[in-house]
């Protein structure tokens, strides 16, 4: 008996002898960590070495910690870092590699390449990165890259060949570490495509345990045949389905979220593994060109002006666009989009078409707002914002047990043009409105919807949970203090309340600056096929 007593209390003591030994290079100290897998917060130190979560547990004897750094944790939140599912950071990571706007908003991975749009040559994508960036991306391999590298912007069905060399472009993005296929099938040009082509890419990609993120064909009055398709393209492609900002963007459509929800829980429950994301906003953010029908984007930019040349064409054109304005998307005035940015006039800027319209003396019809639609499609465009939602679908969508908090932004130059706000805010504005404010959800499982679910629907293994042998991807925040600060009118604003956030064991944001640290990892995708290297990995 005595022997087993004595057998029972080393092992009791051994981990804490094994902590005292070590030498940490991170000790964060008397946190409530709020783990990530939806689990009650508890208080303990955590201790990182080597970049990932070595122990977890009572670290420290009063003031004296076996760590070369110490962080003070006390009555403050410490969570995984945030993984934000759905970016489009493209460009903009190469021009400012700190990310900083993430990075103060507690994200330390994300995933770009969505809505049907990425870099096709990932090589050298991410040979591009590597070493410069302070946070950890992967990527998808986008559907209207692929289709326009091998067919252009041509309304038609590809060929045969056009087909297997589409294929083979995804396979060859998969093997060089896509984490999956994205579609944008209200965009140019794969809303020209049929269900069977993004079935048979999709099936390119699921050879490779991929996922497959959808921007639907249509989130509005088609909404419920556009969830239909999602989930047919994984039934038929068996592989796992990420649906893309999950809303009801038609006015007339308000509410119907619960039945888009019961769609996604019907699906599950037959065995199809779907999941969806958000952002917790009640306006969108794209392009211009969405107010048009899509066989007038068709052959770049060229082919649009031609058409808009032509007086019966542009008379069609604005004969379509009123039409889906008003049945489709039950507005009467395009008072409800915005512009975010235009490279030919930055005047424009955080104004609506109809102040637009008026300031360029017309009516205020919305024929004349067309009008001025077209004028700016033909001098190139503009990326807008879209108020179109209703916050009750919002606050549904985030209660749904399968739903994951996502931006929908992109890496953001401090100052230049009026972007959404989400690409700032996103996880602060659920972390202060729908938490602290409003009680949506509970902290923990807010929190799950931004770390541990993501984690597990991208196959990051090693990330979205404080657990010890994950990579230490952390962030410290005050519960009480967090939110946004970036607003419609005044977008470039960091979020606050984030006092450290930490990429692979490096303090990135601290006392409210970025380090310079330039820690972050290429997430690679499950199919990737270098030596030396796993998902996650450098």
């Amino acid at each position: 008996m005595k022997k087993l007593i004595i057998f029972a209390l080393l092992l009791f003591l051994a981990p804490v002898a094994w902590a005292q030994a070590t030498t940490y290079d991170v000790v964060i100290q008397n946190g409530r960590i709020v783990d990530g897998s939806g689990n009650p917060w508890y208080v303990a130190d955590v201790g990182i070495k080597d970049g990932r979560i070595a122990a977890i547990g009572r670290l420290c004897n009063g003031g004296n910690c076996p760590a070369k750094r110490t962080i003070d944790a006390k009555d403050l939140i410490v969570a995984p870092g945030f993984i934000d599912v759905h970016t489009h950071v493209e460009g903009g990571i190469a021009r400012i590699p700190t990310a900083d706007n993430y990075l103060f908003d507690g994200v330390t991975s994300i995933i770009t390449g969505n809505c049907g749009g990425s870099e096709t040559d990932l090589d050298k994508f991410f040979g591009g990165l590597r070493g410069k960036i302070s946070i950890n991306l992967g990527t998808l391999i986008g559907h209207n890259s692929v289709r326009r590298e091998i067919m252009g912007s041509e309304q038609r069905d590809p060929t045969p060949d056009e087909q297997s060399r589409m294929e083979a472009l995804v396979g060859q993005a998969m093997r060089q570490g896509a984490v999956g296929f994205s579609t944008g099938l209200i965009y140019i040009p794969g809303t020209y495509s049929k269900t069977p082509e993004v079935v048979a890419l999709a099936r390119a990609a699921a050879k490779y345990n991929g996922v497959y993120a959808s921007h639907m064909r249509d989130e509005g009055e088609h909404v419920f045949d556009a969830i239909n398709e999602a989930i047919t393209v994984g039934r038929e492609a068996a592989m796992p389905v990420e649906i893309s900002h999950f809303k009801v963007s038609n006015k007339k459509f308000w509410g119907q979220s619960a039945k888009t929800i019961e769609l996604v829980e019907k699906a599950r429950a037959e065995g199809i593994d779907v999941t969806v994301d958000q952002y917790p906003y009640t306006a969108s953010s794209t392009n211009l060109g969405v107010l048009l029908p899509s066989w007038a984007l068709a052959d770049g930019q060229e082919a649009i002006k031609k058409r808009l040349a032509d007086p019966a064409t542009r008379k069609k054109i604005a004969g379509e666009m009123k039409e889906t304005i008003n049945k489709r998307n039950g507005r009467k005035r395009l008072d409800y989009a915005v512009v975010a940015s235009c490279p030919w006039d930055n005047s424009l800027e955080g104004k609506s078409i109809a102040l637009i319209n008026k300031e360029k003396g017309r009516k205020g019809k919305l024929e004349d707002e067309i009008q001025t639609v077209l004028e700016m499609t033909e001098k190139g465009g503009a990326q807008m914002v879209y108020h179109s939602m209703d916050e009750r679908d919002v606050e549904r969508i985030l209660r749904f047990p399968y739903s994951m908090v996502a931006s929908d932004g992109g890496v953001q130059e401090m100052g230049r043009g009026v972007p959404h706000p989400r690409s700032y805010g996103t996880n602060a504005r659920v972390l202060g409105r729908y938490i602290r404010e409003k009680n949506v959800v509970r902290l923990e499982e807010a929190i799950r919807k931004m770390t541990s679910l993501p984690a597990q629907r991208f196959r990051l293994t090693e990330r979205g949970l404080i657990r010890p042998g994950m990579w230490a991807d952390i962030v410290v925040f005050d519960e009480k203090a967090v939110a946004d600060t970036a607003t419609f009118e005044k977008p470039h604003a960091y979020a606050a309340g984030f006092r450290y956030v930490l990429v692979n064991g490096e303090v990135v944001i601290e006392g409210g600056k970025h380090t310079g640290a330039h820690s972050g990892q290429i997430l690679l995708g499950p199919g990737a096929q270098r030596p030396n290297q796993s998902a996650g990995g450098k």
